[in-house]
């Protein structure tokens, strides 16, 4: 079969000349858009923080108001093209109940994260150890399928949502105040009385812990080779870390000067020989 290549090549040029000034214009409202809507969203988290709203839950704001105004403006830009915009829409929303059902954990962090923004376990910036025996850190951003945490050492951990609801959440800093909870083992053979008197002048002592409620000292175990002393220093919640590195060091300098000695756990072997 021949190809009339003047007639091809001049149609190209005749639907070039007719789309031009259309992906020109469409090239042009979406750059005007884009610098738009990141001015929309500027103002928006401005008024939103001056509103007194929670950051967190501004944060959350802001983000949802970016994604529907860069929608609006995709459709809008299709619709340049003479893209049926309704038709588009159905079968949008269509493929999102695909992809959603394909991505059904995407839809748990999702639903997570809103349940974090309505409940209001934490909020950016309090100190919160997720699970018994998990990680420690300040929530530094509360995402719509994650939520992420800086750790004293300055790492970053990114947790699925879904991993934060599903497990047991202490806000450590959630009250504005928190007791630091502090044990010190010492030896049967040292006198309590004078490892506990060490103890609360050390809590007097650290400019972190509060005169009220008043600091305690009590014998918590008997353990295999120590007595346990347990003792819960008050301060602001800002000051965990500080009040507690402050009494662990210093409350050990305190016990070397006084002959206070803390037991390394021993075990007895007896050998026995045999004939």
């Amino acid at each position: 079969m021949d190809i009339d290549f003047p007639a091809l090549s001049q149609k190209v040029i005749d639907m070039a000349i007719a789309y031009s000034p259309k992906v020109l214009l469409a090239i042009l409202t979406l750059f005007i858009g884009f610098w738009v809507i990141k001015k929309i969203v500027k103002i928006a988290n401005v008024g939103i923080r001056t509103s007194g709203m929670d950051e967190t839950l501004s944060r959350f704001i802001s983000a949802l108001i970016n994604i529907a105004l860069k929608i609006m403006l995709i459709l809008s830009v299709a619709s340049m093209f003479g893209v049926n915009t309704t038709s588009f829409i159905a079968i949008f929303s269509a493929l999102m109940v695909g992809v959603g059902m394909a991505m059904n954990g995407m839809i748990g962090h999702f639903a997570s994260g809103v349940m974090l923004m309505i409940f209001k376990p934490f909020k950016v910036g309090d100190l919160v150890k997720i699970g018994g025996g998990g990680t420690i850190g300040t929530v530094d951003a509360i995402n719509a399928f994650n939520t992420t945490l800086k750790t004293l050492d300055n790492k970053r951990i990114i947790i699925a949502n879904t991993k934060v609801t599903d497990n047991d959440i202490t806000n450590i800093s959630g009250q504005g105040e928190v007791g630091v909870e502090l044990t010190y083992g010492i030896a049967y053979g040292n006198d309590i009385d004078k490892a506990r008197k060490i103890i609360l002048d050390v809590g007097r002592s650290c400019p972190y812990v509060f005169d009220s409620p008043e600091q305690t000292v009590v014998v918590a175990e008997l353990g295999d080779s120590s007595v346990n002393l347990a003792t819960r220093p008050f301060c602001n919640s800002e000051h965990y870390w500080d009040t507690k590195f402050y009494m662990q060091e210093n409350v050990k300098k305190e016990f070397d000067k006084n002959g206070i000695g803390i037991p390394y756990p021993t075990m007895d072997v007896n050998l026995v020989k045999q004939n």
